[in-house]
């Protein structure tokens, strides 16, 4: 099971990563994009940690509503649809949960996934988050159905995305502003699929303990 207090923890702990790494964020977005990636995110989730303490008893579909809402109000370019639109599906996931299965945490990360992929119109092999998220609900899918506690589908699920965000370094981009450099996109790592890890790595590391 993953808890209510540990999604508090899980959104506390990414919005820090974040912090850590903005500078490295905008680096990779430099290359490729607006160089804001690592400024827009650590702007929302600054914002996100701090209401945390006053929604931190509400149940888990609560929480990631208000943290949907305060991404899409707060963080600038393409990142704030698309991790608000995460989020609201994950709302949309865990009504009335206090604590989630296996099979929570798969419709969960499903859902955010199918949000993702309609509110960007993108799929695999565009050099988007897409390349991230989507092996490693793929993965975490394939665990679930083999038996695997959450954690232990979580572990799996994490080891594809890290792939997943290796393997966008070689493609061509095929959305936003990485589209427009043609060729020179190649070689470059998505910054979306590099936040987008984060925030899988950041919840195994919380459900770990």
């Amino acid at each position: 099971m993953v808890t209510q207090v540990q999604i508090v923890e899980w959104l506390m702990v990414f919005a820090s990563v974040i912090e850590h790494h903005k500078e490295d964020l905008t680096e990779l977005d430099a290359a490729i994009g607006d160089a804001d990636h690592g400024i827009n995110m650590d702007r929302g989730f600054r914002k996100v940690k701090s209401i945390l303490p006053s929604i931190a008893g509400k149940d888990i579909s609560s929480i990631f509503k208000t943290v949907s809402i305060t991404l899409i109000s707060s963080v600038g370019g393409a990142s704030g649809p698309l991790y608000g639109t995460w989020f609201l599906r994950a709302s949309s996931a865990t009504a009335d949960k206090q604590e989630l299965t296996a099979k929570d945490m798969l419709n969960l990360l499903q859902s955010g996934l199918d949000g993702v992929v309609e509110r960007g119109k993108t799929q695999l092999g565009d050099k988007t988050m897409v390349d991230v998220l989507s092996p490693s609900v793929t993965a975490f899918e394939q665990a679930v159905n083999e038996g695997m506690e959450t954690v232990e589908a979580l572990r799996v699920a994490v080891t594809a995305a890290e792939a997943g965000l290796k393997a966008t370094i070689p493609m061509l981009a095929k959305k936003g502003r990485a589209s427009y450099l043609g060729d020179r996109s190649i070689g470059h790592q998505d910054p979306g699929g590099t936040s987008a890890y984060w925030m899988l790595r950041s919840l195994l590391e919380v459900v770990e303990g």
